[in-house]
């Protein structure tokens, strides 16, 4: 890949917006009494994050800026196939549009030539780079100028030209142009670098104008009755796509009405009701989905826990994945991380007597934490063997800390449980794989259905990337090839959950929301519709309003993060903790009794404490190596540094905690 192709990507998908009883022993079974789970991320924190922020100040001043919105685009032109798949607008005066649009936005994309900051920025000498180029430079003005005369396709163009204007503080500039882009350009598509994935500029549009709306409350502007749909888009054939277009209008709502228009859930009837038992996924007439455990709302607030000891790795160590739950290197009968985890607050590397032995349990309690990320282990020479489980240590976790398990089975990612070799991968048409993998669920299932620290059960991880990807996150599955299988094996699967414990309902772990279609017709089993999402730092985009449409379940985010390393420069905790309250903000907004789609029940951290094994390098070195490209605030994913906390130089792992700016920011906003 050239590097001007990679530069190109790596901005465009950033910019787009695109995670004691403690003894050790493994038999004791004593009754637990499980605290009633607080209404989490609540009101409290939805009208905090609805108050928005104050509008920036413009990096410079527009000489055309046209008409103030809403603009009636039916005085300038006639909307065709609205809702349609051959929706487009026809523009008859461009001469009366230009003027209302302003300078730089289409169809008056030449306006710029006359704006006098043009011609300073020109004599300055800043423009002469490359459009793609000025996106990754800290002047948005020039990148606005220059975007908007880039010989780029069209709506690709219109799409980072309102970018810029985003990051030069012109919001209701930037409004017109991400509008622009839906009303012009709803068929318009960003490539990826190597061909491999496509996505609609309109859509991204579509989800930057909400966005800013939210944030800047002030404007007093929202984008009503606008949707675009787009079936087949999980592939690069574009022929096959269906985009059906909504361009919608800009009205005047105030943060007053937007308050008052609330629902309250408590006076609306549940129209649906997913499992019967202790935890349940509940539908309001309205649409809005809401966990409940006992009977009471429950917003996940989970966190990826998988604290890994330095120097070891899944390639060298046969106990991956549970050795902590058993790690007891000083001798004290309890779990080392879970127990005796303690925070370097100094910095010193030391563990300081002001720096007692606390326990990442602790930690997690305090950050606001109610639920861990956990894949259950296989056996060794057998299906699952419940050794590889400190229950006692579970169940503490519960019932002291209040925090319970997601508990997942990779149902033959990474060939996990299948029996199949990593070359050939896990073939969801093969009876034999697939009889291994339901036995295995099976069997978890049924030693753990019973203990009080279940949460939810969670099957697969990222099951539907390409078999063909390599790598340290390549899940090796055949699922994005035989789509209807993997759905049909995967609706077998959680019926037989159902069956055995209608406790708990079960959820996919899903990459993104790919083959939503699929499983709403192969798999309606499935209660929960979890989505590993890595979207940029503005959120999740139009995933919520995609998986609502096509397969109507509760959204939980079940992998989300931002590494805290960046490119050419260094750690860097204040962009990763910015990106980590961006999605969590989104997550909020997105809940049960919002303004929104009301179908987000929470998100998990990825992940707690950085693993220095991800890369490939020595596991004993921590790796600033970027493993490959995509939407982290510099374009570049540092698989050791997604961790809110880190391990300081890892000599005294597992130890040693660095708590980072992000971990403080959710002990703020997880505790109101």
């Amino acid at each position: 890949m050239n590097d001007t192709v990679l530069q190109k990507f790596r901005f465009a998908v950033a910019l787009a917006g695109l995670a004691t009883a403690g003894c050790v022993s493994r038999t004791e079974k004593p009754a637990i009494s499980v605290p009633t789970a607080p209404e989490a991320q609540g009101p409290a924190l939805l009208q905090q994050f609805m108050q928005g922020e104050p509008l920036p100040k413009p990096d410079f001043q527009l000489a055309l800026p046209g008409d103030p919105e809403p603009i009636d685009y039916e005085l300038y032109g006639t909307f065709h196939g609205v809702g349609a798949d051959d929706y487009r607008y026809e523009i008859r005066d461009v001469e009366g549009l230009k003027r209302a649009v302003g300078e730089g936005i289409h169809p008056n994309e030449d306006g710029v030539l006359d704006d006098p900051v043009y011609e300073e920025v020109q004599r300055k000498g800043v423009m002469d780079i490359s459009h793609w180029d000025s996106l990754s430079q800290t002047d948005a003005v020039a990148a606005f100028f220059i975007w908007s005369q880039a010989g780029e396709e069209p709506g690709v163009k219109a799409f980072f030209t309102a970018v810029a204007l985003e990051r030069a503080g012109q919001i209701e500039h930037a409004l017109k142009a991400y509008h622009a882009v839906i009303l012009h350009f709803p068929r318009s598509v960003c490539w990826g670098p190597d061909g491999s994935f496509v996505w609609y500029v309109a859509s991204a549009s579509l989800s930057s104008i909400r966005r800013l709306c939210l944030t800047y409350p002030s404007l007093g502007l929202w984008l009503e009755d606008a949707d675009v749909r787009i079936a087949n888009g999980h592939d690069i054939d574009l022929d096959n796509d269906i985009v059906e277009t909504k361009p919608g209008r800009f009205v005047h709502r105030s943060h007053a009405d937007r308050v008052k228009a609330l629902p309250e859930l408590a006076a609306l009837p549940m129209v649906e009701q997913r499992g019967s038992g202790e935890v349940q996924a509940v539908k309001f007439s309205n649409g809005h989905w809401q966990l409940r455990v006992q009977g009471q709302p429950f917003m996940v607030r989970g966190v990826t826990y998988g604290p890994t000891e330095i120097g070891y790795g899944p390639n060298i160590d046969h106990q991956f994945g549970h050795r902590w739950m058993f790690s007891d290197k000083n001798g004290n009968g309890r779990s080392d991380a879970a127990l005796d985890a303690w925070v370097d607050r100094n910095g010193n590397g030391l563990q300081d007597a002001d720096e007692p032995s606390v326990g990442d349990f602790k930690l997690l309690q305090e950050m606001g934490c109610n639920a861990i990320r956990f894949y259950v282990p296989n056996g060794d020479d057998k299906p699952y063997d419940p050794a590889h489980l400190n229950k006692p240590l579970l169940r503490e976790m519960t019932r002291t800390y209040g925090i319970r398990l997601i508990a997942g089975d990779f149902l033959g990612a990474y060939t996990a449980g299948s029996g199949a070799s990593w070359e050939s991968g896990t073939d969801y048409t093969n009876p034999e794989q697939r009889q291994r993998m339901k036995e295995t669920v099976r069997q978890k299932v049924m030693d753990l259905k019973d203990e009080p620290f279940i949460l939810l059960w969670l099957l697969g991880n990222e099951n539907n990337m390409g078999g063909d990807d390599s790598g340290v996150n390549a899940t090796r599955t055949n699922a994005s090839k035989h789509p209807k299988e993997y759905a049909e094996f995967l609706n077998e699967v959680a019926t037989m959950i159902h069956e055995l414990d209608p406790n708990h309902p079960v959820a996919i772990g899903n990459l993104g929301s790919g083959m939503a279609e699929v499983y709403r017709k192969y798999a309606p089993a499935i209660d929960i519709f979890g989505a590993n999402a890595y979207m940029g730092p503005t959120g999740f985009g139009e995933l919520w309003i995609e998986i609502q449409t096509k397969f109507d379940r509760p959204v939980l985010i079940t992998e989300y993060g931002c590494d805290a390393y960046a490119q050419d420069k260094g750690p860097d905790e204040k962009t990763q903790a910015a990106y980590h309250v961006s999605c969590l903000k989104d997550i909020v907004l997105h809940q049960a009794g919002g303004e929104l789609t009301g179908n987000a029940i929470g998100g998990v951290i990825f992940e707690y404490l950085d693993e220095w094994w991800k890369a490939g390098d020595d596991p004993k070195a921590h790796s600033t190596r970027s493993t490959w490209s995509g939407p982290m605030p510099d374009g570049h994913f540092h698989e050791e540094w997604f961790g809110i906390a880190g391990q300081g130089s890892g000599t005294n792992s597992p130890f040693e905690r660095n708590l980072r700016e992000a971990y403080f920011q959710y002990k703020t906003l997880w505790n109101p």
